[in-house]
Formats: structure tokens, sequence, C-alpha cells
């Protein structure tokens, strides 16, 4: 009989964000409108560079400083960001991952992210503050399409762990984490309502 083994695993962390600690959601969401009122940076930037809705990403570094729900927000986080680097069984050196940064994003009707990846970074991740019946999954990418040359394409209903592009419908208070290198994106959100998540990088050394 044949051996077919997997090679070189992919991992995506799912958790809910509470496991580590007590997240209003409500309160995290009024927190992330209320910067995002007050941005006026981080709204000039969206509007000159075409960005539907509002990002902190080019405008705001120093998000737990502001409303103490956000440093309660990364202590939960590192404690998430632990626990996958135990499973990616990496070694650091008796070191940590630390956050490198931490942005608010904030998608209506029309809005997505194109496919892009975190440079530089090791652990990349999101949490979910509003997801409105129907808005946008996450979409992440086969690491290998670039090397797939002459490869068929997959059958439908393939084996999830044999597809090209996985798509992933958080909930309200999830947290995913994936390693930086994966290409991941958000597709057009659809439906009538704002799509709102806190996203971040973890950096080692």
């Amino acid at each position: 009989m044949p051996q077919i083994e997997s090679l070189f695993v992919t991992r995506l962390y799912r958790a809910a964000l509470n496991e580590f600690g007590e997240i209003s959601p409500d309160e995290l969401e009024t927190s992330c409108f209320s910067i995002a009122g007050d941005d006026e940076a981080g709204q000039d930037w969206c509007e000159e560079n075409g960005y539907p809705g509002y990002t902190s990403y080019a405008s705001l570094t120093d998000l737990p400083w502001r409303f103490p729900i956000f440093a309660d927000l990364v202590a939960a986080l590192d404690k998430h960001v632990a626990a996958f680097a135990e499973d990616l069984e990496f070694d650091l050196d008796g070191r940590a991952l630390k956050l490198e940064d931490l942005w608010i994003n904030i998608l209506p009707e029309g809005g997505m992210h194109a496919s892009h990846i975190h440079p530089h970074s090791v652990v990349s991740g999101t949490t979910y503050v509003a997801m409105p019946e129907g808005a946008s999954a996450l979409k992440l990418e086969d690491p290998r399409s670039a090397r797939m040359m002459a490869a068929p394409t997959r059958r439908t209903g393939a084996r999830q762990e044999m597809r090209r592009f996985i798509y992933v419908t958080p909930k309200v208070g999830d947290v995913l984490l994936w390693e930086s290198w994966l290409r991941h994106e958000v597709p057009m959100n659809m439906v009538d309502g704002e799509r709102v998540s806190v996203s971040f990088n973890y950096g080692w050394g």
C-alpha cells in the first residue's frame, strides 16, 4: 500500500479572545468608532489613498495608551500569540514574541483589503469587533501558489487542506493568528453594515 503524508503544514490559530481576559466587545467597538471619528490624519490618509472606510494603520501607533481597553486587548493577545508560538514549536531562545503594531479596520459596504503579506513580522492576526451577517470572510492563499506552474485546478469539494484558497468566516470575539508570510485578503464587503476588526503584528529579536 502506498504511504502518503502531509508535509510542511500551514497552521491557523482560532480562539475566543476572552479565553485570556475579559474584553467587552461593545466597549471595544465603541472605542474603535470613537478613535476613527477623532483621527483626522487617518481619515486624510484613507481619502488620499482611495481606501474605503477607515484604518488607523498609517496614523496611530499608541492605541493601548489612548484607551485602556486596548491595553487589556494587548495583554490577552500576548497570551494567544504565546500559545500559537508554542504550537509552531518556535525556538525563541528564551524570549517572547512582542507586539510591533496594532491598528483598527472599519470596512463599509464596498470596502476590501487586497491580497498581501506582512513582511518582517513573525505572527500576524486579527480580532473581530463587528461582523454583520454576510460580511466578508478572511481569504487565505496556499503559500505554494506561485510554484504550482502547470498543476491542474483542484476538484470541487476537495479536502480543505488540498484547496488553493481557504475562506474563514470569523465571529465577533474571535482571534485568528497565522504566520506573517501567509498571503491573505478580505474580499469586498457586500453587506450594508460595517465590518470592524483590530489587526496586529508580532515580531522577535
